[in-house]
């Protein structure tokens, strides 16, 4: 019989009903170190006292007005948003998936009333994600989350990353946008090289495209700076967020330039719930905390700190680990075991964690994670590490007795 839950996800046997700073606790007692942050969601941490406070003080006063009607915190986020990034507008949504699939709207909007509605075919990377809608499943293009749901929305090309020359290759006269991860979670926690991010905003400015960055996963301060583009001195025309935006509530956007936004008038594009009030109120104290004086900059000095002891378990374990990756805290552990073994071995431990593809464990805390909690869940990293390699000494030389 089927579950009042429908079965799509392979849960671990544990509920939580409590959580604090990295930690969750558990019904049945046990406490875990939290280095998923939702996966990249709870940048801030699990009930942050002044998103907490935040959140109270708007559900006393008002949840929804949809949006037939001004509201006034959305105005203002939208307007720091604007003034803390390369966009001059956006629009909110409930999901990274819905922000995606507005600035894909965007892009061929763009080009149909520049006088080109030819161009409706956008360029995407192998190993993407960006989300499980109609058309950011097309996007993705992974045949694993693709099959059954057919037949795949049409006007999405994939190549290969770090791959200029793949990709003027893959330009015709039908193309519209060029929509990358800047550093790519879900895909293995791997990074576009500046050299690559910056040549693609050439290509878009040499044909006419839209640059289209999705930080879904890398946005909201987890790089250690509030953009992962801003490394590499590059802006797109469009860009989607979500997951940390909120720190755990619903909330999503898409950001654009005036130009790339012309489009986008009355009657384009809307939302129930995008950009109500609740929404707004997480979203506003969220980058009350992350603009505040020396919060990113603490965010990569603690990074700072972590990557070196990553890498140290590397080199101590390399019949469990191959590469460390990643920025700030978008981390991850390239595994020579199946990387499944180790995110098992590290619930043993009680620390969660997350795979993605390549083989990689992601290793994500929270952006305000202190020292002693990165060396706990650098202790336990080491702890189950230790572990796999013993049981795997034990079934080499049980191999070598049976030959």
């Amino acid at each position: 019989m089927i579950p009042a839950v429908m079965p799509t996800y392979d849960r671990k046997d544990v509920a939580f009903e409590r959580g604090e700073g990295s930690w969750l606790h558990a019904t049945d007692g046990r406490r875990f170190l939290d280095f998923t942050s939702g996966i990249a969601v709870n940048n801030l941490g699990h009930c942050h006292p002044y998103l907490v406070k935040a959140l109270q003080e708007q559900a006393a006063k008002l949840w929804h007005t949809s949006n037939l009607y001004r509201i006034a915190h959305g105005e203002r986020l939208a307007q720091r948003l604007v003034e803390n990034s390369f966009a001059d507008t956006m629009f909110f949504t409930n999901s990274g998936a819905e922000a995606i699939e507005g600035g894909i709207k965007l892009v061929r909007k763009y080009q149909y009333v520049n006088g080109r509605p030819q161009r409706y075919k956008i360029i995407c990377f192998e190993q993407a994600f960006h989300g499980r809608t109609g058309a950011a499943l097309a996007a993705t293009g992974n045949e694993k989350y693709l099959q059954g749901f057919g037949p795949k929305a049409p006007g999405f090309v994939h190549v290969p990353l770090n791959n200029t020359n793949v990709v003027r290759d893959a330009i015709d006269d039908e193309t519209a946008a060029i929509l990358v991860e800047p550093v790519q979670g879900e895909g293995g926690v791997r990074s576009g090289t500046g050299e690559f991010l910056r040549a693609l905003r050439q290509i878009c400015d040499e044909f006419g495209l839209l640059l289209f960055f999705d930080e879904i996963q890398c946005g909201f301060g987890r790089t250690g700076r509030l953009w992962a583009h801003e490394w590499f001195d590059v802006k797109p025309d469009v860009m989607a967020v979500a997951k940390g935006i909120g720190n755990g509530f619903p909330v999503g956007a898409f950001l654009a330039t005036e130009k790339a936004a012309a489009g986008m008038v009355f009657g384009t594009h809307g939302s129930t719930y995008g950009g109500n009030p609740l929404a707004m109120a997480a979203a506003n104290a969220v980058l009350d905390v992350m603009l505040a004086p020396g919060f990113l900059e603490g965010v990569r000095e603690r990074a700072a700190w972590f990557h070196p002891r990553l890498e140290a378990l590397v080199a101590k374990y390399p019949r469990v680990l191959a590469e460390m990756r990643g920025t700030g805290f978008i981390t991850g552990l390239r595994c020579v075991v199946p990387s499944a073994d180790l995110v098992n071995a590290l619930f043993e431990r009680q620390m969660l964690t997350v795979g993605a593809g390549d083989n990689v464990v992601r290793i994500y805390p929270s952006l305000v994670a202190p020292l002693a909690d990165l060396e706990q869940g650098l202790a336990i990293i080491d702890d189950a590490c230790k572990a796999l390699t013993a049981r795997l000494a034990t079934a080499t030389a049980a191999g070598a007795g049976n030959g």
